[in-house]
């Protein structure tokens, strides 16, 4: 019994030793890029780096806020496409749907675009809607990001309401409300805080995509609230600015990616932490 015993332990340490070395093999490639963001960009981080628009070549100072602006206008229109659409599919597939043939193939579909490279969508985009406006535009950027947030929105959506108990359904329908009530005032209430994870997944997505950005919205050095013009980004600027030959730039670059790392790890920890408080509630 006693070897027995022994080996089962020593089993159970290799075990746990095995687990614990493949848990720092994925944490520390994170933990350094972290780091080395933090130390080639902190130094670059400054009021007038939030503030003040880009400054020409070979001027010092300037900053990003054109880009942050964009960042946070194209979000806004990616939002305005993408969750109306992923939620409203996710209640058809999970109150409506079932198992019929149409909801498999929109289910299928959403699989697949969830692995579809955002390259791609921006070609998409950029066949539809820049080539018929003859024009980068804002407006191409925030589809664009739509439609790269639907799928993990749909999903989201889907597996949340399924969690919710059929008997409040059936109170709901025993009292005299029609289905479209109570999806709207129970079943969505009850799943609010999963699908806002869900969303906020999402977000942190496309908050941080180049690819699509260069086919629609493009770039634009100064303010710009047009929807039928190009509009500037951080991923963007960021590109822009490493590729160039100007030490400053790259300082910037690296000051930008830092905040934009920043935004996307922010966006994550309120995801998780939605997540758990909704476990919490249970």
């Amino acid at each position: 019994m006693n070897s027995r015993g022994s080996r089962r332990r020593l089993k159970d340490l290799l075990a746990r030793g095995t687990c614990v070395a493949f848990t720092l093999l994925a944490v520390v490639p994170l933990a350094s890029v972290l780091l080395y963001l933090g130390a080639k960009g902190v130094s670059g981080l400054s009021w007038s780096f939030f503030t003040e628009l880009p400054r020409p070549v070979g001027e010092s100072g300037g900053g990003m806020a054109n880009a942050f602006g964009g960042t946070l206008f194209l979000v806004g229109l990616a939002c305005a496409v993408g969750i109306p659409v992923g939620v409203l599919s996710g209640v058809y597939l999970a109150e409506f749907g079932g198992r019929g043939r149409f909801a498999s193939v929109v289910r299928f579909s959403a699989d697949v675009m969830s692995g579809v490279p955002s390259i791609a969508v921006g070609i998409f985009v950029y066949t539809l809607v820049v080539l018929s406006m003859r024009r980068f535009s804002a407006l191409a950027g925030g589809i664009a990001l739509g439609i790269l947030m639907v799928p993990t929105i749909m999903r989201t959506t889907e597996e949340l309401l399924k969690l919710v108990p059929d008997s409040l359904r059936e109170a709901g329908l025993a009292l005299g409300l029609p289905k479209w009530r109570v999806i709207l005032r129970v079943v969505l209430r009850t799943g609010a805080s999963g699908i806002a994870t869900g969303i906020m997944l999402a977000v942190a997505r496309v908050a941080g995509e180049t690819a699509p950005l260069l086919f629609t919205a493009f770039n634009n050095r100064f303010w710009s609230a047009r929807l039928d013009r190009p509009m500037g980004s951080l991923p963007v600027q960021v590109y822009t600015y490493a590729v160039s030959p100007y030490a400053e730039w790259h300082q910037q670059a690296w000051a930008a990616a830092l905040v934009l790392v920043g935004m996307v790890l922010v966006l994550n920890v309120l995801a998780r932490l939605l997540t758990w408080s909704r476990g919490g509630s249970r």
